[in-house]
């Protein structure tokens, strides 16, 4: 009997695509699960389930589906029996949150509990679940660890995020199903979602637009490249059962400040930024900085691509994209 496969939720999502890909590369079959929400684009999604299936024929299969409905779940799982989950849909980003809190829960709290319980129910070994930096909220201590104190989210976002791990927490307590919370630091790369920070200015730069700064330009994220995360998410299934319920941070550990990213971005476009500043925006965290002693130690992760690198394949990926 061949192998079972592996569910990704958000298959067609930009994190998703490189996990696939890789869990691809190494033979895995895979079953895409994505509701095509129309938050961005659906046809930046669409190529991304396109690029998947033909480049893996017979390894891939997409299904149709919204992780907050419980009986399209539980029919999904029904008919593929996936031995492992890695849960990456969600609503996305910190600022959309605050204007819908309510949607936030529903997808991230609400179809977190579905596929737990689906896992449950279908004899799934393990599951991994994309959590987020913003759990750390404006802690004044960094770089981040995971013993640190998560009790303060400042965000609808970050408070879902949270929440989804609390449930695995129980999840893990009453089932004893291996799960995992990668807790994920702005990602970046080939196919990223065209409302992120970096996709944007890449674009407006190039053009000669304004591009907006909220703030001094002194806040700073710690930019993480996607064939490290979806390096690090594979790590993170392959050795979950050791630890049974374990949270691991996903990042670079080299924060960039705003002003620096925006210097980068108009280094490898060849532009110069024309920059309108704004207040910070409500949510919006000063910093964020992973420490990585608990997943270099357990997982073997080690975040490989530079910054401006990154940026630079970004770019060239767009480009092949929107041609000139």
């Amino acid at each position: 009997m061949a192998q079972r496969p592996i569910l990704i939720t958000g298959a067609a999502g930009f994190i998703a695509w490189h996990v696939s890909a890789s869990l691809l590369a190494r033979g895995e079959r895979v079953i895409g699960l994505d509701n095509l929400d129309p938050w961005y684009d659906p046809k930046f999604k669409r190529q991304n389930l396109h690029d998947l299936s033909t480049h893996n024929p017979g390894l891939f299969e997409f299904v149709h589906a919204d992780i907050v409905d419980a009986a399209a779940v539980g029919a999904c799982f029904a008919a593929h029996a996936p031995r492992a989950v890695v849960h990456l849909a969600a609503k996305a980003g910190v600022r959309p949150s605050i204007a819908d809190p309510a949607g936030y829960a529903a997808a991230n709290v609400v179809g977190t509990a579905n596929i737990l319980t689906a896992s449950q129910r279908h004899g799934v070994e393990r599951v991994v679940i994309a959590s987020s930096s913003s759990v750390y909220g404006n802690s004044a201590e960094a770089p981040f660890r995971e013993e640190m104190d998560v009790g303060g989210p400042i965000s609808p976002y970050a408070a879902t995020k949270r929440a989804c791990e609390l449930l695995a927490f129980t999840h893990h307590h009453l089932t004893k199903m291996p799960t995992a919370c990668l807790r994920f630091f702005t990602v970046y790369g080939p196919r990223q979602r065209p409302d992120l920070a970096i996709s944007r200015f890449l674009g407006r730069i190039s053009r000669g637009e304004t591009i907006e700064v909220f703030g001094d330009g002194t806040s700073s994220r710690d930019y993480t490249y996607a064939s490290d995360i979806a390096a690090g998410v594979l790590a993170a299934m392959d050795r979950i059962d050791r630890f049974g319920y374990r949270v691991w941070n996903l990042g670079h550990s080299a924060p960039v400040a705003l002003r620096d990213m925006i210097a980068a971005i108009a280094r490898v476009v060849g532009r110069s930024a024309n920059i309108t500043h704004r207040p910070m925006q409500p949510g919006d965290v000063e910093r964020t900085w992973a420490d990585l002693t608990r997943s270099r130690a357990e997982l073997g992760y080690e975040p490989r691509t530079e910054f401006e690198e990154g940026v630079r394949r970004q770019w060239e990926w767009m480009r092949t994209q929107h041609p000139e």
